[in-house]
C-alpha cells in the first residue's frame, strides 16, 4: 500500500493511511514505587534498569494491562491509498495479493486499523444515483480478513493536481458536465478562474443538480454507503465515518492550489467570486447597511507576502469594519457549509456504532505573522486577538463530530523562517480549544516523516502532559493517523523506527483488539443537537491561553535503541 499524503502546503490525501489511536494512558499504582526508583536513576544505565524490572515483573512498569486500558492504537488511513489507486478510476480492486501482505504486515506491527477514501468520482462515476460499491466492498473485507478495523472517509473532492498527487480522481463526470454550462458551480478566486476539486459551498442548496442540490448529492450518497455497508457497520469493523468538507476532504476554501501557480509560503486567495457566492455576500452586505461593499479586491495574488498587499499589510483592511464584516461572512459561509453536512451525515449513520468526524487543515505558514493571512484566505478566521478554530470545535460538538487536525509532526526549528510559520503554536492552539469545548481530538502528520523527531512531536502531541498516574490524562487525542504507508516505509530501518513509534503510542503495551480497552465504546450514533445560533459561535471567538505543553514526550522514540546495542556489545566485549 502506497499512500498519498497532501503536503501542508496543500494537495490531496492519498489513500492508504496508518491511523494510531491513542485511547487512555494509565498506570498501575502497585508499580509506582518500582517506577520512582527507576525515574531516579541517569542516563542510559536508567534505561537498561526499566527493562530490568519489566523482566523481572513480567510487565510493563507504566500500565498494568490486566486492569487498565492501554494508551494508544494504530489505524492506516486509505486517505493514502493503497497504491492510491487500490481502486482504479474503473473502479477495480486491483494487485490485491500486495494489498494482503501489506496489510499483515502492518497489522503485525500492531497497527490496529485502515482509513480509506471512498471517493464519490469513483463510486458515482456513472450518472446521477447509480453507485457501484462492489470495489470497496472486496477492499473492505480484505481489511476484515486481515483483523484491522477502517475509517471511512467520504471523498467528495478531486484528488491530482497537488502536491504529492499521484493519480487523478475528478469529480463525477456528469458534474463535471453540468459545470460546463454552469462553471459557477465551481470555486473561483478574484480572477476568474475556476478549481474544480470541489463544488463551491455556494451551491450547497441550489437545485442544480438534476433537481438536486449539493447538499443532497453528499446525504443521498452516505445514505448508500450506509445500506451498501451495513453489514460490516454492524460487524464492527466501520467504526468512524469522516466526512469531506472541501479540498483534500478538509473544511476549508481551496486557497492555495498548484494547479493554479501557488507554492509554499504563498499567502494564497480568496475563493468566494462565483456567481452564487457573490450574490449572497451582497445580500448580506445590504442586509448589514452597506451596499456599497463588495468582495474584496486588494488581497494580492497566490504567491504574495502580507506586507505586499493592502488587504494583509500593515494596519490592512482585515482590521476595518469591511474586512472584519468580509472575515466573519466568509469564515462563517465554511462553518455552515460543514455543519448543513455533518447534520446529513448523522441523519444517514442515526442509530449506527461508529463516530463521525472532521478534518481541519493546518496552516501554519504566516502564524507568526499579524494578520495570520493564509489562513484568513482558506476560511480559517484566526488573530491574536479572536480565535478562528474553537467555532469549528464547538460547531462539531453538535453533532458529537471527532476533530481531526493535521501537521502533527511539524516543529517551529524545522519551518522556513521568512515564512513566519508556527505549527507547534497552531496545533497547541487548536487542539486546546478542542477539549474546551469538549469534543474529541484526532490529528495526523502532514509530511511523511521516517525519523525520531518526528514521530516523537506526534507523540507529544498526542499526550501533551505525558503519561498520568492518576487514570487518563487530562489532555489526550482520540486518535493519531500516521501518514504514509508507502514502500519507503516498509524498509527495514524505516520500519523497525515506526513499530517502535507504534510500540510508544500504545504506551509500551501490546495490541488489543478490544476498543473498552481503551475507554472508547462506541454506542449508537445519536442525534445532532439543536442548530447553534449566531451568538454560540461568535462567543466561541475569545481567544484563550492554550494549555500547558511538555518540552517533549515522556515516551521517546529516539536512538535510544542503537544506544542500548551499542552499550549491550560493549558489555558483552568485556567478557570476550
Amino acid at each position: 500500500m502506497t499512500s498519498i499524503i497532501r503536503s501542508t502546503q496543500g494537495g490531496c490525501w492519498g489513500s492508504d493511511r496508518l491511523r494510531l489511536r491513542l485511547y487512555g494512558s494509565v498506570f498501575d499504582p502497585a508499580v509506582m514505587p518500582l517506577i520512582d526508583r527507576v525515574e531516579s536513576l541517569q542516563g542510559v544505565i536508567r534505561k537498561v534498569k526499566r527493562i530490568e524490572a519489566m523482566g523481572q515483573t513480567g510487565r510493563s512498569n507504566y500500565v498494568d494491562v490486566t486492569k487498565f486500558p492501554k494508551a494508544g492504537t494504530s489505524k492506516l488511513s486509505t486517505d493514502e491509498m493503497p497504491e492510491l489507486g487500490v481502486i482504479s478510476n474503473d473502479n477495480v480492486f486491483e494487485d490485491q495479493p500486495k494489498m494482503e501482505k501489506q496489510l499483515k504486515e502492518l497489522r503485525a506491527a500492531g497497527v490496529d486499523g485502515v482509513m480509506v477514501d471512498v471517493w464519490w468520482g469513483i463510486v458515482e462515476s456513472k450518472g446521477p444515483k447509480q453507485y457501484y460499491w462492489s470495489a470497496y466492498r472486496s477492499l473492505f473485507a480484505l481489511v476484515q480478513e486481515c483483523g484491522l478495523k477502517l475509517q471511512a472517509i467520504m471523498s467528495f473532492h478531486r484528488c491530482g493536481g497537488n502536491v504529492g498527487d499521484e493519480v487523478t480522481i475528478p469529480l463525477p463526470q456528469w458534474v463535471l458536465d453540468i459545470g460546463e454550462t454552469d462553471p459557477d458551480i465551481f470555486y473561483t478566486n478574484r480572477k476568474g478562474n475556476r478549481n474544480k476539486e470541489y463544488l463551491t459551498i455556494g451551491v450547497d442548496n441550489q437545485p442544480l443538480f438534476d433537481g438536486r442540490t449539493a447538499v443532497q448529492l453528499y446525504s443521498d450518497y452516505m445514505k448508500s454507503f450506509r445500506e451498501n455497508m451495513s453489514d460490516f457497520i454492524e460487524a464492527g469493523l466501520i467504526i468512524d465515518i469522516e466526512v469531506g468538507l472541501g479540498p483534500a476532504g478538509e473544511l476549508r476554501y481551496p486557497s492555495y492550489t498548484g494547479t493554479q501557480g501557488w507554492v509554499f509560503p504563498g499567502i494564497g486567495e480568496f475563493q468566494c467570486y462565483d456567481k452564487y457566492l457573490e450574490a449572497e455576500f451582497k445580500e448580506a452586505a445590504t442586509g448589514a447597511g452597506h451596499p456599497e461593499w463588495g468582495l474584496p479586491d486588494n488581497a494580492g495574488e497566490y504567491n504574495d507576502t502580507p506586507g505586499s498587499t493592502e488587504f494583509f499589510g500593515l494596519n490592512g483592511t482585515y482590521m476595518t469594519e469591511k474586512g472584519k464584516f468580509f472575515l466573519t461572512w466568509y469564515s462563517n459561509k465554511l462553518i455552515n457549509h460543514g455543519d448543513e453536512i455533518l447534520d446529513e451525515a448523522n441523519r444517514a449513520f442515526l442509530g449506527c456504532k461508529v463516530k463521525l468526524a472532521a478534518k481541519v487543515a493546518g496552516i501554519h505558514w504566516w502564524y507568526k505573522s499579524p494578520s495570520h493571512a493564509a489562513e484568513l484566505t482558506s476560511g480559517y478566521y484566526n488573530l491574536k486577538d479572536r480565535d478562528g478554530y474553537r467555532p469549528i470545535a464547538r460547531m462539531l460538538s453538535r453533532h458529537y463530530a471527532i476533530f481531526n487536525f493535521t501537521c502533527l509532526e511539524m516543529r517551529d526549528s524545522e519551518q522556513r523562517a521568512d515564512a513566519k510559520c508556527g505549527p507547534q503554536e497552531l496545533v497547541q492552539q487548536v487542539l486546546s480549544g478542542g477539549w474546551r469545548e469538549e469534543v474529541e481530538v484526532a490529528g495526523e502528520n502532514a509530511l511523511s516523516r521516517y525519523d525520531s523527531n518526528g514521530y516523537n512531536q506526534m507523540l507529544l502531541n498526542a499526550r501533551p502532559s505525558g503519561i498520568s498516574r492518576e487514570g487518563l490524562p487530562k489532555q489526550i487525542m482520540y486518535g493519531v493517523t500516521y501518514l504514509r504507508l508507502s514502500d519507503e516505509l516498509l524498509k527495514d530501518k524505516n520500519f523497525k523506527i515506526f513499530k517502535t513509534f507504534v510500540k510508544k503510542m500504545h504506551a509500551d503495551q501490546d495490541y488489543c483488539a478490544d476498543l473498552g480497552m481503551y475507554n472508547h465504546q462506541i454506542g449508537p450514533l445519536e442525534r445532532s443537537k439543536p442548530k447553534l445560533v449566531m451568538e454560540d459561535l461568535l462567543e466561541a471567538t475569545k481567544p484563550m491561553e492554550p494549555f500547558p505543553w511538555g518540552e517533549e514526550t515522556d515516551m521517546k522514540v529516539d536512538d535510544f535503541d542503537g544506544v542500548l546495542a551499542n552499550l549491550i556489545r560493549k558489555l558483552f566485549s568485556l567478557f570476550k
